[in-house]
């Protein structure tokens, strides 16, 4: 009989820290597990016949590990039997018998979609922000970003998803969805995530992105005249709204007047806020990988954008966060 080889007793003679568990260690202490699966295992069928069912934890942590490295459910399986680190991420023991196939991840999904979990976890997750001082919702930064879709028709339906449309920006056509975020103003964290097709204005989505309790809501020239509709006026009337210049009538304005040197100044100091807004933008597209949808429709892939924010909240916030922990 072949001997066994010490790469796979637990003995392993490398010990390089790769940047990839690196990461999984440090989300690993910010994530709220107890809370999250409290959310879950109301909604978790009981398996009375059959192969037991996997724990609520490792099916999880499964699904986190897809949201952090892009893996569609064939490759996640596939990953599993490929990578220990992934197994030992997930508490996949090395003795175990089988691993969940991609059926087993894809209704674990499901799951989550069904019952609207991922709304609920971004809401724990910021609970648990809140709760440390990390999110102060005075104030708050709001913006949207295309997301790819499949424009192709080559498919069993013979047409593009229907949810999905085209938009022009710049010079440029893109075909997609549309992820508006409202953001906290002072840490850069997003409360707020509202999904559309390509096609629809970032002014329509702009009274969903408010939580109701902030006092001002920055936003780029895009929004420009948002205060004068109805359901503004309806449902965020006290809102001051610090709208940016549109950089045409920046560029012809006479600075060398006092009056335009400080209005400068302060789209200057607008836009340094305005900037934080795009830092979970940068997490989930670079950090996560995240540049096109994967699932047809907007509501599987709004229930995948709200768990992949609350992740990126986290991961954000991660240091003040462990520091927290040691204190």
């Amino acid at each position: 009989m072949k001997q066994m080889s010490l790469a796979h007793t637990g003995f392993e003679l490398v010990t390089k820290r790769t940047r990839k568990r690196e990461f999984l260690e440090e989300i690993n202490l910010v994530i709220p597990w107890t809370e999250l699966l409290a959310l879950i295992a109301p909604h978790v069928p009981e398996g009375k016949t059959g192969r037991p069912p996997f724990p609520t934890q490792v099916m999880l942590r499964i699904h986190l590990l897809q949201q952090f490295f892009g893996h569609s459910d064939p490759t996640m399986e596939e990953a599993l039997h490929d990578i220990p680190l992934y197994r030992e991420f997930a508490h996949l023991d090395a003795g175990i018998s089988r691993l969940p196939d991609e059926s087993t991840i894809l209704r674990f999904r499901h799951l989550l979609q069904e019952h609207g979990l991922g709304q609920q976890i971004l809401a724990s997750v910021n609970a648990k922000l809140i709760d440390r001082g990390l999110m102060l919702k005075t104030g708050t930064v709001v913006d949207a970003t295309l997301i790819a879709a499949p424009s192709s028709t080559k498919n069993d339906s013979g047409e593009r998803d229907p949810e999905m449309h085209q938009t022009k920006k710049g010079n440029q056509w893109h075909f997609g969805m549309k992820a508006h975020i409202g953001v906290d103003a002072d840490s850069g964290l997003v409360h707020t995530v509202p999904t559309t097709a390509a096609n629809a204005h970032n002014i329509t989505q702009a009274h969903a992105l408010l939580h109701g309790e902030e006092e001002v809501v920055f936003a780029d020239s895009g929004y420009r005249g948002v205060h004068k509709r109805e359901e503004i006026q309806d449902q965020h009337p006290e809102v001051d709204w610090l709208i940016a210049m549109t950089p045409s009538e920046r560029k012809v304005m006479d600075k060398s007047k006092l009056v335009n040197a400080l209005r400068e100044q302060l789209e200057k100091l607008k836009a340094s806020i305005r900037a934080k807004v795009e830092h979970p933008f940068r997490v989930i597209k670079c950090q996560f990988g995240y540049r096109k949808v994967r699932y047809r429709g907007l509501a599987k892939n709004t229930n995948q954008l709200l768990v992949m924010f609350a992740m990126s909240n986290l991961w954000m916030a991660r240091k003040r966060m462990v520091q927290g922990l040691q204190a």
